[in-house]
């Protein structure tokens, strides 16, 4: 374990002193941490990595640490004026994707049970929008299309987890950890996660509020105080048998809301932000580290042919059905279409899924298809992000869409976490 903290933080410091040449190339962090990891699983050992028991953990906190940044990054406006595509997307385009993967995966794997496709369907339903996050940092594209991005991969991680937990203890047959027993269930932890995360969200913007005008905390405190509130948020949504993933990203939402004050302070961001960027580095080295050489060894055309699937037909004719007569222009629909990379909350659904099931060849072939998926959407979804986004903010300055540009005020800069692709 030492040993693997010494690897990760001297690669961490190479990416730091290299990530603007890097970016030029269009290497993201994730893909760069992918490839590092690859080469270290090759060289030696990958089984060793699976012993290490705390990569799940640190997958998790990576994911509740950027959902809850991405969350107080978008303000209220922007989200009201983005509301009903983000519905359009949750709705209607989130359920037919998770069908149309269901579908895909009864197909192309026949002989995997009913729950394993189900499961692999809700695993590569969600949606990282810092894969892309050229998109989230460049001007050019229009606020409103970034702020739909963002909302959705927050959401749909939340839409996806308890089905993807159902599908897991139906597997497991004794059922573990906590399963959605029902779509009743369902919808409670949906609604414990946006309760709960509120609560924590309002309470810490009044508490380091407090603390602000009565000269009680410093800038430093408060940004502590802040890193403490998606620990907060997931960690009490699962105590009370809720969302954790929903709950950090509301409490997001609701400290923004609730503190008028950040915009005023927003260095205090900076101490999660960088959290969220080192944790994720650790959780993409991993994944390249035991993934890739595993993939390599056993993957198949089959789960080839469904990786390709899932990152265009199966993700982008759901999107472009959602917003079928919504007044966006084709060349808008087919952007967010292409814009759907496969991330840390996939990660986690898959970690979640080793840990549970035994792994039969039925089962790992499921879990390798998942795994190339997020692969070949680093990669994919990483080399594209930037000139898709320059060549999308060309098309809207020239055709000015009245939809897309709608929205008169544009976002403040999301900083650097946007670029560690996620989550």
């Amino acid at each position: 374990m030492l040993t693997a903290a010494v690897v990760g933080a001297v690669l961490v410091l190479g990416y730091a002193a290299t990530a603007a040449a890097l970016g030029r190339l269009n290497v993201s962090a994730p893909l760069a941490f992918v490839v590092a990891g690859s080469v270290l699983g090759f060289a030696g050992d990958p089984r060793s990595a699976q012993d290490v028991v705390w990569i799940r953990a640190v997958a998790d906190g990576t994911l509740a640490l950027i959902l809850f940044h991405d969350a107080t990054r978008a303000s209220p406006r922007e989200l009201r004026a983005a509301s009903g595509l983000v519905l359009r997307l949750l709705l209607v385009g989130w359920p037919l994707a998770v069908l149309a993967h269901f579908l895909t995966a009864r197909v192309a794997f026949p002989d995997q049970p009913v729950m394993l496709s189900l499961f692999v369907a809700a695993a590569l339903a969600p949606t990282d929008a810092g894969l892309g996050a050229p998109t989230l940092l460049n001007p050019a594209v229009p606020v409103r299309i970034r702020a739909v991005l963002n909302a959705e991969s927050g959401f749909n991680d939340g839409l996806a987890t308890p089905v993807a937990l159902f599908a897991i203890a139906a597997l497991a047959g004794s059922g573990s950890g906590r399963p959605a027993a029902s779509t009743m269930d369902a919808l409670g932890e949906l609604a414990v996660g946006c309760a709960s995360g509120a609560v924590v969200g309002v309470a810490g913007a009044v508490v380091l509020g407090w603390s602000r005008r009565h000269g009680a905390s410093t800038p430093s405190g408060r940004s502590l105080g802040l890193l403490s509130l998606p620990i907060l948020s997931f960690g009490g949504a699962e105590m009370l048998h809720g969302n954790g993933f929903v709950a950090a990203f509301v409490a997001g939402l609701a400290f923004a809301a609730a503190a008028g004050w950040l915009r005023k302070e927003e260095s205090v961001l900076r101490l999660t932000e960088g959290a969220g960027e080192l944790l994720g580095s650790g959780t993409w080295l991993v994944f390249g580290l035991v993934a890739v050489p595993q993939l390599w060894r056993a993957v198949g055309w089959r789960e080839v042919f469904f990786a390709l699937l899932s990152l265009t037909v199966l993700r982008m004719v759901p999107v472009a059905l959602s917003l079928a007569r919504s007044g966006l222009q084709p060349a808008t629909v087919a952007y967010l279409g292409w814009s759907g990379p496969r991330g840390l909350a996939t990660v986690v659904f898959t970690l979640l899924a080793v840990e549970s099931l035994q792994l039969d060849g039925v089962t790992r072939r499921a879990l390798l298809a998942v795994a190339l998926t997020v692969l070949l959407s680093v990669v994919a979804h990483g080399v594209t992000a930037e000139p898709l986004a320059r060549r999308y903010g060309r098309w809207v300055q020239l055709r000015r869409p009245a939809l897309e540009t709608g929205v008169a005020a544009e976002p403040r800069p999301r900083g650097t976490l946007a670029r560690r692709g996620r989550r």
